[in-house]
């Protein structure tokens, strides 16, 4: 088994793990250290807890709960399995819904509302979307309690406080734009829980905090480019991209075009907006 960390919070954790184990392999008692929940997003093993067999193709999900053991077969591997796993907090596990049914359940089959979020979150942890990995693995959490409990969460109308903190954080976000800043530490700012902070300011100002942060950065990168002549390098990292290669990648999604190139359309190279103009005519 290959684990890999690629991201960490005070909510969640991410781990990228890739198994090589086949037949020939004898199985082993593992345990569950936290709550969490593993898509699988290739390969096939199998599964025992509690009592319970399961098989997991690509896009089942396997749900950990603390304590619990288990051992992971691979009768029927078919050249090893990949997954992505979320180790969930115990504040966040109560704050979707701490159902002990739902939690214990050991595995879920491919389900159609919770394969896009995995996929999503794949995305993310690829660099190909804004989508940040601890927002996503919130909306999986609570979308996987809400379609394994039969009991769908209905949104909160946003109270007049909450309308000023998502504001607030909005603007705090902006501020602090070109720093390394998480889910957590946004909710924190102006007073409220990670998973009643995300909800509010995505209900109030129609994108998530990370969105937000994200076109925040994207501004500040365009703004450069079109004042000064500073490298691109130095633009990404001053905007707050921590990695000039996901610069370019998020610039040239959201502008059509790459940072060099809308820096000569500001300077005067119309035939770049003219083509691009034409490509959307």
């Amino acid at each position: 088994m290959i684990s890999k960390k690629i991201f960490q919070s005070s909510l969640l954790r991410v781990v990228d793990r890739r198994c090589t184990a086949s037949v020939v392999d004898a199985p082993f008692v593992e345990r569950h250290a936290d709550y969490s929940l593993s898509y699988v997003r290739r390969g096939t093993f199998g599964y025992r807890s509690r009592g319970a067999a399961f098989e997991l193709v690509a896009g089942s999900i396997l749900v950990g709960y603390p304590g619990d053991e288990y051992v992971c077969t691979h009768d029927h591997a078919r050249g090893g399995d990949e997954c992505l796993s979320f180790h969930l907090t115990p504040a966040l596990v109560e704050a979707v819904g701490d159902r002990a049914a739902a939690w214990r359940r050991g595995c879920v089959p491919p389900l159609s509302e919770l394969v896009v979020l995995g996929e999503l979150a794949q995305a993310a942890a690829e660099g190909r979307t804004d989508a940040a990995l601890d927002e996503v693995g919130v909306a999986l959490a609570s979308r996987f309690v809400e379609v394994v409990s039969g009991r769908a969460r209905t949104a909160p109308r946003a109270l007049a406080r909450d309308r000023g903190r998502a504001v607030d954080a909005a603007c705090w976000l902006d501020a602090h734009a070109a720093e390394q800043v998480d889910l957590a530490s946004a909710a924190g700012v102006v007073g409220l829980s990670p998973f009643h902070f995300l909800r509010v300011f995505a209900s109030v100002l129609g994108v998530t905090p990370h969105q937000y942060l994200v076109r925040s950065r994207l501004r500040r990168a365009a703004r450069r480019l079109a004042d000064d002549r500073c490298s691109i390098t130095d633009v990404a990292f001053d905007a707050g991209f921590g990695d000039l290669s996901n610069f370019v990648r998020t610039f040239h999604r959201a502008a059509g075009v790459s940072p060099g190139s809308f820096r000569r359309a500001a300077q005067g190279d119309r035939k770049i907006l003219q083509e691009r103009l034409a490509a959307r005519a």
